[in-house]
């Protein structure tokens, strides 16, 4: 699925309005635990702030346009009355200074850092992540993934150690099911992982030979889903669960969101939460997005 312009976005999110969607009074965002914190069902995640769309380039000089530091926080203030109560963003200095003045300005949303490897230096980029007090700092999927296939994976390992040193908790972020194996099996050091529902760390000669046509970048592959799942659900580690909706992929309409979420919460764990990337530049987001990860993480019951 292709989109690149504002019509195709409109058609890709679908209609309704924002009265429509807004979870009713009676009913609150779950929680769960992460460490000694209490940490919403949803977390919000980054990609669209930081223009980062795995779309197109238009769509991510749409994104930058639109999430002005305003914008953005305003995103933010949305998401915390909704109930949502983290955010889940890089650790470079654009974030790390809309997060200042947030804060500055009231805002109370915990932060979950990830680290940005084109720092070059990362120790450096952990310790000046540090100062802005994450309740957790996780290795980049994208870092972690590049190590496994350079057969490097070890070096991962040695990163998370100086985050370990920070008193944060200690993420790995991975795009490939065996990378969770392989962490669980050495026993390392970690509190949870940051999992990816597509296998975005492939070579593109992996994904070129999987799609049968020449892929550079961005190959979201369906059947990936239930693969990365399935380890989650194995798992012993908290699982943040992210690229739910295949970057726009699978919100095509309302239905195709919701049996997005419910085939997540099929496998999730109790304690899993999801990270969600919201852009409500054409409609409301926020409240759509509680009400169907408060509806699709219920417990299922027995018959």
């Amino acid at each position: 699925m292709e989109i690149h312009t504002r019509r195709d976005i409109l058609l890709a999110v679908g209609a309704g309005s924002a009265a429509s969607v807004v979870s009713s009074a009676s009913e609150t965002m779950p929680s769960v635990r992460l460490g000694t914190h209490s940490v919403s069902r949803l977390i919000v995640g980054h990609n669209p702030i930081s223009g980062n769309s795995h779309v197109s380039r238009q769509l991510d000089e749409e994104m930058r346009d639109y999430f002005t530091t305003a914008n953005a926080k305003k995103l933010l203030a949305a998401c915390e009355r909704a109930g949502i109560n983290t955010w889940l963003a890089r650790g470079d200095r654009h974030i790390i200074r809309l997060l200042n003045e947030y804060r500055l300005e009231g805002g109370k949303l915990q932060w979950i850092a990830m680290t940005a490897p084109e720092y070059g230096d990362f120790r450096r980029n952990v310790q000046e992540i540090s100062t802005m007090r994450p309740l957790a700092i996780y290795h980049h999927g994208s870092h972690t993934d590049s190590y496994w296939n350079a057969g490097k994976i070890d070096q991962a390992y040695e990163n998370l150690k100086a985050v370990r040193q920070t008193g944060a908790l200690v993420g790995l972020g991975t795009h490939i099911p065996e990378v969770v194996d392989y962490a669980e099996t050495k026993g390392w050091d970690l509190d949870f992982f940051m999992t990816c529902v597509y296998n975005l760390g492939r070579t593109p000669e992996e994904a070129s030979k999987l799609a049968g046509h020449p892929v550079r970048n961005n190959f979201f592959w369906d059947p990936d889903r239930e693969k990365m799942l399935a380890k989650i659900s194995r798992t012993s580690k908290t699982c943040l669960i992210f690229k739910v909706y295949g970057a726009s992929r699978q919100c095509a309409t309302p239905a195709s969101r919701r049996a997005a979420l419910e085939l997540v919460f099929r496998y999730a764990k109790p304690g899993d939460p999801v990270v969600i990337g919201m852009f409500p530049k054409y409609q409301e987001q926020v409240g759509e997005n509680c009400r169907l990860v408060i509806e699709t993480s219920r417990p299922r019951q027995s018959v």
